[in-house]
């Protein structure tokens, strides 16, 4: 047999962690590292933070699962949480961040088709990523993710991102909403134009339909803000999220308006595991650190001290780097040369983790608990990595 146990569609390093440790990594092999990716911005609190821990464990030991045919105290408490914390008036909870998405774009056709309409079309934006399920490929524009799964499913349109006069010209009689990210985290860390998605939300409001968020990556503190929108001065009818509001227990949600989920009736949907018990400790463990002002306003200062400093980094490197850019610790470091095997470097010989996005950008997204011990380790980290990178085909 020539395969491997493990079905073999992630090309893996040779980093395999054991233990976390704040926000630290430790592998097989003793090695340790600085953990700057967080499981692509999904351990918020870092790792062996103790009251998430203490949470799933108190829940582990009273109950983990009962499904969904029965009364949810558990999940109610949590979605009231997120009304009162959102524009939402109610929420579905699911297992991952591709889970959600396929949610939303449900409940946006479903708005429109349980009023006797046949909108079903959903308008996207080059270079996001929404997941790895065939609606969510189907709603990204990337061929690489196409190869391979090919017939897409119908009913996406592509336009360019922060093009509003594009979203408005492919507004068309099946269009049923538009679904962007407010930063697009694989496509490079591409934030939205202020004006973009607030003309976004006029077009909706004028052709009755649907604004939907892909917040899997920015949502949950991510961006500075418990929600990127808030960012915007603009509320979205249905809202996908993810990662962070687990801690790194797999959980999801989409978050909806009472007038957008009015097709999401009894038997539209549902999910075996989604807001079972123990997914709900640990989210309501996570929100009562994030969801506080002081806790957000502290990592939008982190974020900026980070940035500052590697803005003042960038000069010392010209022939590497080009730009900093991101909200709060979203951060992308976009270079010259293609940053696949500079994260490389950084991982292997300086233990520094990182994750790698398009448009030649290094995505920095800590643990949201570092301080500035961990800044400035990182910077310690990452100047000499440059220092002793020599890129692919250099002499």
């Amino acid at each position: 047999m020539s395969i491997t146990p493990l079905m073999p569609v992630y090309p893996r390093c040779d980093v395999r962690p054991v233990r976390g440790e704040h926000c630290h990594l430790i592998s097989e092999d003793g090695r340790r590292f600085l953990d700057f990716a967080s499981g692509i911005a999904v351990n918020a609190l870092g790792h062996s933070h103790e009251g998430l821990i203490g949470a799933i464990q108190r829940q582990a030991a009273t109950l983990m699962h009962v499904s969904n045919l029965y009364g949810s105290p558990q999940g109610e408490h949590l979605a009231k949480r997120l009304v009162d914390l959102t524009f939402a008036d109610t929420v579905f909870f699911t297992n991952s961040g591709a889970e959600a998405v396929e949610c939303a774009i449900k409940t946006a056709r479903a708005y429109h088709q349980s009023a006797g309409s046949d909108r079903y079309e959903i308008i996207t934006f080059n270079n996001a990523f929404h997941g790895r399920t065939l609606a969510t490929i189907s709603a990204s524009s990337q061929e690489k993710m196409h190869k391979g799964f090919l017939p897409l499913l119908p009913g996406f349109r592509y336009v360019e991102f922060n093009d509003l006069e594009a979203a408005k010209a492919a507004i068309g009689p099946q269009t049923a909403g538009f679904l962007v990210e407010p930063i697009q985290g694989e496509g490079g860390i591409r934030i939205a134009d202020e004006t973009f998605l607030q003309g976004l939300r006029a077009l909706c409001d004028e052709h009755d339909l649907m604004l939907i968020l892909d917040e899997v990556q920015s949502g949950v503190g991510r961006s500075g803000t418990f929600y990127a929108y808030e960012q915007y001065g603009i509320t979205p009818d249905i809202l996908a999220t993810a990662k962070g509001i687990g801690g790194g227990f797999p959980l999801g949600a989409c978050l909806a308006t009472e007038k957008a989920a009015r097709g999401m009736v009894a038997g539209a949907h549902g999910s075996t595991y989604g807001g079972n018990p123990l997914a709900m400790a640990a989210a309501e463990a996570v929100l009562d650190v994030i969801a506080d002002e002081a806790f957000l306003a502290a990592v939008r200062a982190k974020g900026e001290r980070l940035r500052s400093r590697l803005e003042q980094f960038l000069g010392n490197y010209p022939e590497l780097f080009e730009l900093v850019r991101g909200r709060g610790l979203f951060i992308g470091l976009k270079m010259k040369v293609e940053p696949r095997s500079f994260v490389a470097h950084m991982r292997d010989n300086h233990g520094l983790l990182t994750v790698s996005a398009g448009e030649n950008v290094v995505r920095i997204v800590p643990p949201l608990v570092i301080d500035d011990s961990h800044i400035d380790e990182f910077m310690d980290k990452l100047s000499a990595a440059a220092a002793s990178y020599q890129p692919e085909g250099a002499a």
